[in-house]
């Protein structure tokens, strides 16, 4: 579950979701972070690395806390593509830079998205544990919808 292909816009970009858990990275020490934004690194598993290494310069994705609050509560951009994690002594795993965008009006939780038929499909929902996923066309547009966000991109 969750190495489901990436569906791409019409501009060819892809969208993504990050899971983070609040008191290890949260959504505040990603909008401190600034415009300069930070690496994305820790990432272990391989169909999350797959997806890491699919994004392209200029993709959004929501930043998600897992764990404590289970929410979607901001967007994201890689501002830098893939490159080597320095914190991985095996060499085999890379990060992406992300810049915080916007927070969501109002955080996303799980239970709603759980709630929605139109999700049922979502990696989110069916792999829960995958820390990078791909998000659809049409789950970004609802969740940002649900979130209190405009439809699309920034």
């Amino acid at each position: 579950m969750g190495a489901r292909s990436r569906e791409r816009d019409e501009n060819g970009m892809a969208y993504w979701l990050y899971k983070s858990e609040p008191s290890v990275w949260s959504w505040d020490d990603q909008v401190a972070a600034g415009d300069a934004g930070t690496y994305w690194n820790g990432v272990r598993n391989h169909v999350a690395r797959k997806n890491l290494e699919a994004m392209q310069l200029g993709e959004q994705g929501f930043f998600y806390h897992s764990n404590e609050g289970k929410a979607v509560v901001g967007i994201v951009e890689v501002i830098r593509t893939y490159y080597p994690d320095h914190t991985d002594e095996s060499g085999r795993f890379g990060m992406v830079d992300l810049k915080a965008v916007v927070g969501l009006p109002k955080p996303v939780t799980l239970e709603a998205i759980k709630a929605e038929s139109a999700l049922r499909e979502m990696v989110l929902v069916n792999n829960s544990r995958l820390s990078v996923q791909p998000v659809s066309e049409a789950e970004w547009d609802l969740v940002r919808r649900m979130g209190g966000l405009e439809m699309g991109r920034r």
